[in-house]
């Protein structure tokens, strides 16, 4: 499979956990009852107004494709900042998500208030257009250490994260660890690597495609060669490093809860490392257009930013537990990841790894 080159990429200008069938039941209740309000903004007034009628309102959904423990952190930070509000939150795949977050804006009747998502070409057109948000109103977008000229694309999409990653493995058989991706094409490793499935996820591709470009074009093809299990997501890949049903994987997110909680695993970023960031809109479907606000917000204070970024780059400086910047993690070039591409590449991977 011959990658296309990568274009050189511009820096970035719950309660309970709620499974995404529970909330496709939810949403077929809502569309098909007859009590659904329709979504409206924040109140007029000051900051003050906005978190008395969130604190009204009583609740807010997230919907995200976060690693479920930071998103655990974050509905416990955000309960313990806000009591009044009942957070809960959709954890998925952007593939999964974007188009409920699509159907819900078509009716109206939106389950989800806060959106989360890295698909760089989604954010791009939805940012453009204004379809799907609304306008942020949050006091702490504006400060100087969030960077809001480097963090806030058209005042509706915001740098809330971003997803670095590197190598993992297990230490129960890899006691000496891996320096660089060239390390896992290694014959002994053959059908004991973990990779992720690309298909139909652009920021995925775009990692695929970064890989190539700097660590061989032909790195995927030899690794092919090996045999590598695969799986949906990234957090799929670290729970198989976990149980040792794969041994090492050149592509996980920093395995820092699963380290801290005392499993056979450990990682490190390669020296020319490739992340994804996270974007977040408050919907203009939300139904709780104040708490959706608050939410938002609280995602760029220090509280929030250290609850969502154990293992991740942050938006914010000196952020306990982040590896990096979410600032100085180059954005994916849009133009590369039309949808049309996507599905190209995804076939071309399904050829090459699933064939």
């Amino acid at each position: 499979m011959k990658t296309p080159m990568r274009a050189p990429k511009p820096k970035a200008a719950k309660w309970a956990t709620v499974a995404l069938v529970a909330a496709a039941a939810v949403f077929a209740s809502t569309a098909c009852g007859s009590g659904s309000s329709t979504a409206t903004g924040p109140v007029d007034g000051t900051w003050d107004d906005v978190v008395a009628a969130a604190n009204g309102e009583g609740s807010v959904m997230l919907y995200s494709s976060q690693k479920p423990a930071n998103l655990d952190a974050l509905v416990t930070a955000f309960q313990a900042e806000y009591p009044e509000i009942k957070m809960e939150y959709v954890r998925g795949t952007d593939s999964e998500i974007n188009p409920r977050v699509e159907t819900e804006n078509r009716t109206g009747k939106g389950i989800a208030d806060v959106h989360m998502l890295t698909d760089a070409s989604w954010i791009q057109n939805a940012a453009d257009s204004g379809k799907f948000s609304t306008e942020l109103a949050g006091p702490d977008f504006d400060a100087a250490d969030f960077d809001p000229a480097a963090s806030v694309i058209n005042d509706r999409f915001f740098l809330s994260s971003a997803a670095v990653f590197g190598l993992g493995w297990n230490t129960d058989v890899v006691p000496d660890g891996l320096d660089t991706p060239q390390d896992i094409l290694n014959p002994a490793y053959r059908g004991k690597i973990g990779i992720v499935n690309p298909t139909g996820i652009a920021s995925y591709v775009d990692m695929y495609r970064y890989y190539a470009d700097t660590f061989g074009e032909d790195y995927w093809n030899k690794l092919a060669e090996l045999q590598p299990r695969v799986y949906p997501s990234a957090l799929g890949v670290a729970q198989a490093l976990t149980s040792g049903e794969v041994v090492v994987s050149p592509s996980v997110q920093p395995l820092v809860t699963e380290v801290a909680a005392g499993a056979p695993v450990d990682w490190a970023l390669p020296s020319e490392p490739w992340g994804t960031p996270w974007y977040t809109e408050v919907l203009s479907a939300s139904q709780h257009p104040n708490a959706a606000q608050v939410l938002a917000n609280f995602m760029v204070t220090v509280k929030g930013q250290t609850a969502l970024n154990g293992g991740y780059a942050a938006a914010l400086p000196d952020i306990d537990g982040a590896v990096a910047r979410a600032q100085d993690i180059a954005s994916p070039n849009v133009e590369d990841l039309t949808p049309e591409k996507v599905e190209q590449y995804s076939q071309e991977f399904q050829t090459l790894f699933q064939s």
